[in-house]
């Protein structure tokens, strides 16, 4: 299955789930109509030493020309016949796969899914990894991150190296968690669902995800014949027996019957207009954190892991450690999860303001978050709503942006709001080293760092850093 997105579905500021350019060289420019074609080089291959992780979910190696090679399925210390699957002659770097395992790691194991491997499924980055090597190379990628990107040590930044498993996933060698409450399949053209390869649209149809949560699995979705849809998005609620489909057909087709193993509610993405639409059922489901109950509507953005929210919120509210009477700031709220949890610990006499721009996860926060009269949500983007509102000092602060980041300018009108403390919740460590540099900039320190592997077998992370003012600190 896919890369997990951060906030790209209905009802939260879109990040797309790419490299960015500081983990990624830029290819050779486009040779001009006079100069000769680029000679593509996909399908040679080469024997090589595989050096360390990057970001990305692949290693890095070079050719005997010195060409980079972003390799996949490979471990670093390993000999490998790496096959090239993009690139060409004189560009900065290629991509290619391990096909062949010549001096294996003593980190290898056999990947316990049948669809891993080259030119398979492009979900799962590390399914030929021990689980505890995969927690080790995430950390190895968030200390160069962090080091590259904001010229912090991992003793700098407060966090001493280790990526925590979620309660539960620490299984044997072997065994997978099944946590992805969140699947979106791809239909191909025979009507399979399936999950798309590495880098493309080509679907590799599936009997199971193993990966996928019970209540994903239970629907029987790889089962069904989905003739005339492009996709179909899975959604199993934790804390609710709520289960959810949204289809989004084909141009000109018609919706199917939907019958699945499990009660389920269908919604279907509009052809015209883009958004998503009841069909049948609830258009939302009820999702379970800190004690509370939160309506996420039409496919809108929630933590895939069953774990994740709680997690996380014990994370911030232990570095924010909210005081009664306190105001503070949810930025990229989407259906109100750290605005509930602050708001309850705030008191009567506290204040919370969420900023939050997709307009159905407003009204799903403005819902959840309706008993408390302390509570209020603005829609619109974080760097036009928050400058409008008049704010200029607060008490504490949570940002959880899009994969892309908060942003130089945003993060300056932050630092700018003297809050005691921040709580940054990043799933991208690249743009959270180059915001924490940011703040830096503006004053503010990390005072301690804390990373959780919430997407096992697949190359993503969740940090949670916290930041007060540096001379707090000094």
């Amino acid at each position: 299955m896919q890369a997990e997105p951060k906030k790209t579905q209905a009802g939260s500021e879109a990040g797309t789930p790419t490299e960015t350019p500081a983990e990624t060289p830029a290819v050779s420019p486009v040779a001009s109509p006079a100069e000769s074609p680029a000679v593509s080089l996909v399908g040679e291959e080469y024997e090589v030493e595989v050096g360390p992780v990057a970001h990305g979910g692949h290693c890095i190696a070079r050719t005997d020309a010195g060409q980079v090679l972003f390799v996949r399925h490979a471990l670093p210390g390993e000999r490998v016949v790496a096959r090239v699957t993009d690139g060409e002659e004189g560009a900065r770097f290629l991509r290619a796969d391990a096909v062949e395992v010549l001096t294996p790691s003593k980190d290898r194991i056999e990947a316990p899914c049948p669809y891993a491997g080259p030119g398979r499924c492009g979900g799962c980055d590390w399914q030929h990894a021990k689980p505890g090597a995969q927690r080790r190379l995430k950390g190895e990628v968030v200390a160069e991150q962090l080091q590259r990107l904001a010229g912090l040590t991992p003793e700098e930044a407060g966090w001493d190296g280790t990526v925590m498993p979620a309660d539960g996933d620490k299984l044997p060698s072997g065994e997978v968690p099944q946590w992805r409450t969140r699947v979106q399949y791809a239909v191909d053209a025979d009507g399979h669902a399936g999950l798309r390869r590495h880098r493309s649209h080509e679907v590799e149809p599936i009997d199971h995800c193993m990966i996928a949560a019970p209540g994903i699995s239970e629907l029987g979705i790889e089962k069904r014949d989905w003739s005339g849809m492009e996709s179909v998005d899975a959604i199993a609620a934790t804390g609710s027996q709520d289960r959810q489909v949204i289809l989004t057909p084909a141009l000109g087709e018609r919706l199917p019957i939907v019958e699945l193993d499990r009660p389920v509610s269908v919604l279907r993405v509009g052809e015209k207009d883009g958004g998503v639409h009841r069909v049948h059922g609830r258009p939302f489901v009820r999702e379970r954190a800190d004690g509370r109950t939160y309506r996420v509507g039409n496919g809108g953005f929630w933590q895939v892991h069953p774990k994740a929210a709680d997690t996380l919120v014990t994370a911030v509210m232990q570095g924010l450690m909210p005081r009664k009477g306190e105001t503070a700031l949810d930025l990229y709220c989407g259906a109100g999860l750290f605005a509930g949890a602050l708001a309850d610990r705030l008191g009567e006499a506290g204040a919370v303001l969420g900023i939050e721009s997709g307009k159905r996860a407003v009204e799903d926060a403005r819902h959840n978050l309706e008993d408390f009269p302390r509570v209020r949500i603005e829609q619109g983007k974080v760097d036009t709503v928050l400058p409008r509102t008049g704010i200029s000092e607060v008490d504490l602060i949570v940002l959880d942006p899009p994969r892309a980041g908060a942003g130089r300018k945003t993060v300056a009108h932050l630092a700018s709001l003297a809050a005691r403390r921040i709580a940054y919740v990043a799933c991208d460590p690249a743009a959270l080293a180059r915001d924490l540099g940011y703040f830096r900039e503006g004053g503010y320190r990390v005072r301690v760092l804390r990373v959780f592997d919430l997407f096992p077998m697949t190359h993503h992370v969740e940090c949670v850093a916290i930041l007060e003012p540096a001379a707090k600190g000094a």
